[in-house]
């Protein structure tokens, strides 16, 4: 199967989706045509990933690659949670990055990063790390789109796409279901790391394990404040920015630095 094609009918039907959840958000419509473009870009970057994935006898791990799966996960994970949530609208920022990542790899091609090391324990960690990592990215999303909403609602009238979410409550709600199955996923991939990973502290994990472990806190703390405080607004969606950011530099920090400025492994 040509890989070229599958790439593109990805990155197109990702774009047309984006398009026309942005439209609908304007004119304020309901309309399911844009989720099922979207579910038809990931089935084909689904496709495009297992092809490559067989080509190079394992998963290419190089930034550009790593950050197209990732987006993939992430594009994938808001499709299932609009089969009973109302977060459609985060597509309109998801599948527009989804599409560059995928174009990205398909056009700037980088030098293989393959991992050598093939057992369950490795798989549940890398598995764990990532759907944590997806589920985060789109909380923080959800935060940004929280916090615009706050402040629009504040000014009159506010946006059609505004006017177009739930209520601020349903929102907030929607963020906290999604911080605690992140969560869930990262203390897995954390404690799968401290028992699967023989050096979890070498010198090449040390700023992710620490980093990751920071983000853990301030996502659990968060959690927490929520729960016995009622912690909401402008404070839920500093904390979740600030453990999504550490997250973010724990997972690609490195990988920017040593595969895209210094052209190292």
């Amino acid at each position: 199967m040509n890989t070229t094609a599958l790439a593109t009918l990805s990155i197109c039907t990702y774009l047309a989706s984006a398009l026309l959840i942005a439209r609908h958000a304007y004119q304020n419509s309901t309309q399911r045509t844009p989720i099922y473009l979207a579910w038809i870009a990931v089935w084909a970057h689904i496709l495009y990933t297992v092809i490559a994935f067989q080509q190079n006898n394992g998963f290419n791990f190089s930034f550009i690659s790593t950050a197209s799966l990732i987006s993939l996960i992430v594009a994938l994970l808001l499709l299932i949670a609009t089969l009973n949530k109302p977060v459609e609208k985060l597509g309109v920022v998801i599948f527009p990055v989804a599409a560059t990542m995928l174009g990205l790899e398909l056009n700037l091609p980088e030098k293989q990063h393959l991992l050598h090391t093939h057992n369950w324990e490795m798989n549940t960690h890398i598995l764990t790390s990532i759907i944590a990592f997806s589920l985060l990215n789109i909380a923080a999303l959800q935060a940004i789109l929280l916090a615009i909403q706050d402040q629009q609602l504040k000014s009159h009238p506010p946006k059609r796409f505004i006017q177009s979410l739930p209520s601020l409550q349903t929102m907030e709600s929607l963020l906290f279901q999604m911080l605690g199955t992140g969560l869930f996923f990262l203390t897995i991939s954390l404690i799968s790391g401290f028992i699967f990973i023989d050096d979890l502290f070498a010198q090449h994990l040390v700023h992710k394990t620490v980093l990751s472990i920071v983000a853990w806190i301030i996502f659990s703390c968060l959690l927490i404040g929520r729960i016995r405080y009622g912690w909401r607004g402008q404070t839920a969606i500093r904390w979740t920015l600030t453990g999504f950011i550490l997250l973010l530099l724990a997972y690609f920090g490195s990988k920017l630095v040593l595969e895209i400025i210094l052209h190292r492994q």
